[in-house]
């Protein structure tokens, strides 16, 4: 590797809204995230799911007759 091209690797506290703290390697100074695994609805568990059945056939229902030919 060539010397005095590469930036400064710091290893940081990367902090989350909801107090979470992770260790990470980076060139960043400081790392403030808005949502991270600990706290997002998708890793919780608590993400809710719409449910999209049916919505295909209302649609033909109100619209089928325009689309046939």
């Amino acid at each position: 590797m060539k010397s005095g091209i590469h930036p400064e690797y710091h290893r940081i506290i990367a902090k989350c809204a909801c107090g979470n703290e992770v260790e990470v390697g980076t060139v960043n100074e400081e790392i403030k995230v808005e949502i991270c695994s600990a706290c997002h609805p998708f890793f919780t568990g608590k993400q809710k799911l719409v449910d999209t059945a049916g919505r295909v056939e209302k649609f033909l229902k109100k619209y089928g007759r325009t689309l046939e030919k």
